[in-house]
């Protein structure tokens, strides 16, 4: 266990989200590592006035932090962690990539996947094209978006080291 270790989590408002956070949230505190909570803004078109365009820039990085107190709410009121919530704007690949690399803490990806035909979701379908998240290898766990939270909370348990007593 280190203080020094993180894992990262993918905020957004899917309804999977949850349950990737959940996941993250108790993983972090049974290994003793920080929770980052990524937010990424994604460009919007330029409005015809620079003031309304830094007007809507200012409402989404508003919301952005409105979004993420309540996600770390969540986590600490069901887990017992508080994740460090960083707001990035820009495209959301190479946004996670630029923190990956920044960041050598970072050791443990998480993300949910989308349920229904749409596919897995963007960055999930990206990683199993064979596009990674960055220069720097960092393994990515995928939790199923369909699962229910005491179906995730069983996954993020930890397991005994010897959960099967010695034979009489």
């Amino acid at each position: 266990m280190s203080a020094g270790f993180a894992c990262l989590v993918i905020a957004d408002e899917s309804p999977e989200f949850p349950a990737a956070l959940t996941y993250a949230a108790i993983l972090a505190k049974n290994a003793g590592w920080r929770l980052i909570m990524l937010r990424v803004l994604e460009p919007s078109d330029p409005a015809p006035w620079a003031s309304i365009s830094e007007e809507m820039r200012r409402q989404a990085q508003a919301a952005a932090e409105s979004l993420t107190q309540r996600f770390c709410a969540e986590a600490w009121a069901e887990c017992g962690v508080t994740p460090e919530p960083i707001i990035m704007e820009g495209e959301l690949r190479p946004e996670v990539r630029k923190l990956i690399e920044t960041d050598a803490s970072i050791k443990l990806v998480i993300l949910a996947s989308e349920r229904g035909p749409g596919g897995p979701g963007v960055l999930v379908s990206a990683l199993a094209k064979g596009h990674g998240l960055g220069a720097r290898p960092v393994p990515v766990v995928v939790v199923p978006g369909w699962l229910s939270k005491e179906e995730v909370r069983a996954l993020a348990l930890p397991v005994p080291s010897d959960p099967m007593p010695p034979p009489a």
